[in-house]
Order: structure tokens, then C-alpha cells, then sequence
């Protein structure tokens, strides 16, 4: 499967994105889909992972409660909302996918990644 992230940019602190990531190919339902992100000088950090059938979610413990990831499988489509966003969510969003849940956070767990997209909060 290819990944394609966008929806990055430039926003206030308290403001809002939604970032998407497009998947090619007909197994977009063999995958659960998970976003990572990295900071610059920092390693990659787990975020959000959604399972095949989008009805299990989970979330880092920084971003409960303000991001929320969701699927479209009509449009091949993995998203993340992004709300009340801080200065210290500023890093490189990715998507990644991979066929099973367990050890969800690790990221070396995705076989498939897509290119990153920038998000930055200033205060």
C-alpha cells in the first residue's frame, strides 16, 4: 500500500486542522492505519491508530480528549483531527499502516509509511 499524507501547515495555538492520508490499492480494509509524529531532535512518537473496521481507536495520553482519527474506506482515506492545538504538537505528522493492532505504538511495528506532513502551532 502507498501512503500519501497533506493538510500540514501553519496555525495559532488553540486552533484546528485536520491532516488526511490517501492509501492506494484495493486492501485499504486489510490495514489498521496509525499516525506518528517527530519533532525536530526528537524520536518518532505514536499518536492515534484506528483498526480495520475503524471501531477501535487509541490515543497517546498527550493527545486524548484533542485529536481524533477516523477512516472513510469509500475514499481509501485515514484521517486526524487536530484540535486545540498546542505549541508542542509543532513536528512532522506521518501516517503508517500495518495488518495487525498489537504493539500499535511501536513504530518499527508499520511495514508502510507515507511522506510526512508539517505541522507547526505558534503561541
Amino acid at each position: 500500500v502507498q501512503l500519501q499524507a497533506s493538510g500540514g501547515g501553519l496555525v495559532q495555538a488553540g486552533g484546528s486542522l485536520r491532516l488526511s492520508c490517501a492509501a492506494s490499492g484495493r486492501t485499504f480494509n486489510r490495514y489498521s492505519l496509525g499516525w506518528f509524529r517527530q519533532a525536530p531532535g526528537k524520536e518518532r512518537e505514536f499518536v492515534a491508530v484506528i483498526n480495520l473496521s475503524g471501531g477501535a481507536t487509541y490515543y497517546a495520553n498527550s493527545v486524548k480528549g484533542r485529536f481524533t482519527i477516523s477512516r472513510n474506506s469509500a475514499k481509501n482515506t485515514v484521517y486526524l483531527q487536530l484540535n486545540s492545538l498546542k505549541p508542542e504538537d509543532t513536528a512532522v505528522y506521518y501516517c503508517a499502516a500495518r495488518y495487525l493492532l498489537s504493539d500499535y505504538m511501536n513504530h518499527e511495528a508499520y511495514p508502510y509509511w507515507g511522506q510526512g506532513t508539517q505541522v507547526t502551532v505558534s503561541s
